[in-house]
């Protein structure tokens, strides 16, 4: 009898959005589908693709598109609507055509799971009859913020209009500088909505317990599945072997200088500050955070990207010798895990609200533009697990309001509390991820309707 010819797995190919904090969520959550047994594969910009500095050594194949930059990306676009255009008009011709290039070779997609940023790729997959789902790498809170922007339910303030309230079921009230920010290109935000009732899933990069109240608000004609928080397993599960770090960075990360510095110092003792890899800080606010910083009673390690260095004042690093340190990139998982650091002053992008939630680490929060701002109200109001800070009239966050935020959360009564909330917060992230916990289960139904 001839012998029955072996199924090939279902093949799903994942699109992110071209950006560090993107494609981490999604890469995380490819190595959990493959654990699974579902063939992946990871497209991302010729531009993106060609300034990676690690090679990621894993069982996800990895293929590329463009977006009609590809020798700057979005650097080389005049105008965020110029790269956003050619984004959605060649990257839908150029994703269709790497659909059809796997087809030929033998590795036919099944399902397409794109970034939330990307609406038009639900309409690539429609003309190829794929599974559809959409990847959300903000909270479920902001998302649903957004959503009722969409839907005309209301709008979010600008700047000189009068102080107003937002109330939202499933949310918190929300003052108007505790709003995400709109921006020049709150379209590209709002229209991720413009066709997800289409979506056959819609995944987000939380958990469960993490927001539960507002998941019970959204749409019922959505599949919502909470499938994160996306860190390498090592730092949570540990179910996955040698996943212990993203594999993909975009910058040079000075790995040795901050772990050596970081080993000499007291445990607990150490700020440590990053704003991301894509927000720009004006001279202003970098000379306020630098003050801040001077006057703490606390080491700091303060990540400066190079684009950024020119802002720092005249003479601040041959003053901060010994007490601070300043690099170009982290290693921040590793930094985060360390024994050393006692706080996380951040931005507050999701991406790194949820690393630090998972770890367990008190924030700061500074937030700066888009989602930031409704992050930094949960992690202060929701979570508990930090403060922010309130800027003034300006937009800036002086020294001295940075400088006390420090000091309540390393040193006051309620930097205990938060630091207690943390650990437990850091517990639940863990449980999600783990056998049987909600974001496992999550990820094994989706699997299942795959491999059935």
């Amino acid at each position: 009898m001839e012998l029955e010819k072996k199924k090939s797995p279902p093949h799903a190919l994942l699109l992110p959005y071209p950006a560090q904090g993107h494609i981490n969520p999604m890469l995380q959550f490819s190595k959990r589908l493959v654990s699974k047994g579902i063939k992946v594969t990871l497209a991302n910009t010729v531009c993106i693709s060609n300034s990676m500095l690690s090679d990621p050594k894993s069982l996800i194949s990895f293929e590329t598109y463009s977006d009609g930059f590809d020798q700057g990306g979005y650097a080389q676009a005049e105008s965020v609507d110029i790269y956003l255009s050619s984004l959605r008009t060649v990257g839908s011709r150029t994703l269709q055509d790497l659909i059809k290039k796997l087809d030929e070779s033998g590795n036919p997609v099944n399902v397409l799971i794109y970034d939330g940023f990307m609406p038009w790729a639900l309409d690539v997959a429609s003309k190829f009859g794929l599974v559809k789902a959409v990847f959300f790498t903000q909270s479920c809170a902001v998302n649903y913020i957004y959503y009722n922007v969409y839907k005309g339910l209301i709008s979010l303030p600008r700047p000189g209009d009068n102080p107003s309230i937002i109330s939202i079921p499933g949310l918190p009230l929300f003052r108007s500088w505790e709003t995400p920010a709109p921006l020049d290109y709150l379209d590209l935000i709002v229209n991720q909505f413009s066709n997800v009732d289409d979506a056959d899933w819609v995944f987000f990069n939380a958990f469960q317990k993490l927001e539960e109240e507002v998941l019970g608000y959204m749409p019922e004609i959505w599949k919502v599945r909470t499938v994160g928080p996306t860190l390498p397993s090592m730092y949570l599960d540990k179910r996955l072997e040698d996943d212990k770090d993203y594999a993909i960075n975009l910058f040079k990360p000075n790995d040795e200088v901050c772990m050596n510095w970081l080993n000499d110092k007291p445990s607990g003792s150490v700020i440590y500050v990053s704003f991301g890899s894509f927000i720009t800080v004006s001279a202003e606010q970098m000379e306020e955070i630098a003050q801040g910083l001077k006057d703490c009673n606390h080491n700091f390690l303060w990540v400066v990207r190079k684009s950024e260095e020119e802002k720092l004042p005249k003479n601040f690093i041959n003053e901060i010798s010994g007490k601070g340190l300043v690099v170009t990139w982290s290693p921040q998982l590793e930094i985060l895990t360390h024994k050393s650091v006692g706080c996380f002053v951040t931005h507050c992008g999701f991406n790194s609200v949820l690393e630090a939630i998972s770890l367990g680490v008190p924030m700061v929060g500074i937030p700066q533009w888009t989602d930031q701002p409704a992050n930094a109200k949960y992690v202060e109001d929701v979570w508990g697990v930090g403060v922010r800070a309130r800027p003034d009239d300006k937009g800036i966050v002086k020294g001295k309001v940075l400088q006390s935020l420090i000091t309540e959360v390393m040193e006051g009564e309620k930097g205990k509390t938060i630091k207690t909330r943390a650990a437990n917060w850091k517990n639940l992230a863990r449980e999600a991820v783990d056998e049987g916990g909600t974001s496992d289960s999550n990820i094994n139904e989706f699997a299942a309707t795959l491999l059935h």
